[in-house]
């Protein structure tokens, strides 16, 4: 037996291929958006894939579950709550799936949301390792505000966090210590809000040193697991329903962006509205870029932050320095779903509108006459508020609460380190039009926090 572990280190996301060697068969857990890897896992192993199984409806990313089942003939497996359109072979607690001396068993685990399953890995008859989804981390469990977006949300949250807390003590806890836990997500997911940098552990650590799994009672547990949970992504309701029907296939839809040459003369030719996102360095960018561009740098939170600022129903342009990173960055947005709404990815050229560098003197000695946009997280802000005069509008906000920022006087924007600060400024500045200067304090504004950095 083999258990290969698959990361797509941009969305922290882990999938995994079990192998049983003696009969030569893979079954697939949560596989991402791009089959080809676990084809080509399967082809160096002499393998064939029988059974992709979906641990619940995934909002952060899009997986190529129907893809690979159209093209292996291998079903779907997936719990019966799942809601799917999609053929599936329903999932559920007494179920299991069997190949040569591996049996897989599904335990329901809600919580993360209604449809969550926990697959138990048992070999030679013995549990030897369980894949838990988004129910528990290492360090934390799955939060369950990703769902619920109406009037009674709040109601509903601490209801899924309330099954959270009976899922992981009557489902999880009763294994044994030397199961070995394999999550489908690590450090830096929006799925929780304190994961550790592992990526798989045992079910002995994590009953030592998950806060998840300690004694307390289940009120003091939802308060806890409710409370400054990160923000949600607007993407992350649209890829729950493409999961539920399955997204197109993965390549042809990566090869039907448009690629335009633009030259400056043809810049014009732009439709009126529609953001460009430029992913450009911000010193480049801000040298020379279009109108109605915001600059998401080629970085670790590309996706993130494109599905935070970019709504599902929206289109937009793509454009960047090179082709080899165009290219690459078309494949992550294709990643959550996005790359449909390409209009059209562009080279970058010469462009007119700069934005103005932060006279770092005058606004240590003159912060007063500034407006201070802090884009960082709430939680973040309420932790280390670095300018006292601060207004907070966190990034994924900027869109629908620019009318609450005063433009009486400049704009300086900042978040911890610089990456937001460079996306939040370019937004602001395409918002408002030129009707005030934005600055970004970008990394200065580690001169006047306490606290260590994030991005």
């Amino acid at each position: 037996m083999k258990i290969h572990q698959f990361e797509d280190q941009y969305l922290s996301h882990y999938s995994y291929a079990i192998l049983s060697e003696c009969e030569s068969k893979i079954v697939l857990i949560d596989p991402a958006r791009n089959p080809q890897p676990y084809y080509d896992f399967a082809a160096q192993n002499g393998a064939d894939i029988i059974a992709v199984i979906e641990t619940h409806s995934h909002a952060d990313f899009v997986s190529s579950h129907v893809e690979i089942s159209q093209a292996t003939k291998a079903p779907i497996y997936a719990s019966a709550h799942t809601g799917a359109s999609y053929d599936h072979i329903p999932f559920d607690e007494g179920s299991s799936l069997s190949f040569g001396k591996i049996v897989l068993k599904p335990l329901n685990t809600p919580g993360h949301s209604e449809d969550s399953i926990s697959i138990v890995l048992e070999h030679h008859g013995i549990a030897k390792a369980i894949f838990s989804g988004d129910t528990l981390f290492i360090g934390d469990c799955g939060r369950p505000d990703l769902r619920e977006s109406d009037s009674d949300a709040s109601s509903q949250r601490e209801k899924l966090a309330a099954k959270m807390y009976d899922s992981l003590r009557e489902k999880i806890l009763p294994l044994d210590d030397a199961v070995v836990l394999y999550p489908a997500h690590g450090a830096g997911t929006l799925c929780g809000k304190a994961l550790s940098d592992a990526n798989s552990s045992t079910i002995g650590q994590q009953r030592l040193t998950n806060w998840s799994l300690q004694e307390m009672t289940k009120e003091d547990f939802v308060q806890k697991l409710t409370t400054d949970q990160p923000f949600i992504p607007a993407y992350f309701p649209f890829d729950v329903a493409l999961n539920k029907k399955g997204a197109a296939h993965f390549r042809p839809g990566v090869e039907s962006v448009k690629r335009i040459d633009l030259s400056s003369e043809q810049q014009g030719s732009l439709a009126d509205g529609v953001l460009i996102v430029d992913t450009r360095d911000e010193q480049v960018y801000k040298k020379g870029h279009l109108p109605n561009s915001v600059n998401i740098m080629d970085g670790k939170k590309f996706e993130t932050w494109l599905g935070s600022i970019i709504g599902p129903k929206e289109t937009f342009y793509l454009t960047g320095d090179s082709w080899r990173v165009l290219e690459r960055l078309i494949v992550r947005t294709a990643s959550i779903g996005y790359e449909p709404a390409i209009k059209s990815a562009f080279l970058a050229g010469p462009a007119r509108l700069q934005t103005p560098l932060l006279d770092q003197i005058h606004f240590r000695q003159n912060q007063h006459e500034y407006t201070i946009i802090d884009v960082r997280n709430p939680s973040e802000a309420i932790e280390d508020k670095i300018f006292e005069s601060s207004i907070s509008v966190p990034l994924a906000e900027i869109r629908e609460k620019i009318g609450n920022i005063p433009f009486d006087k400049p704009i300086a924007v900042h978040c911890a380190s610089g990456y937001r600060s460079a996306i939040g400024s370019s937004l602001i500045a395409a918002l408002l039009n030129s009707q005030v200067q934005v600055f970004d304090i970008g990394d200065f504004v580690k001169e006047f926090s306490k606290q260590p950095t994030v991005s």
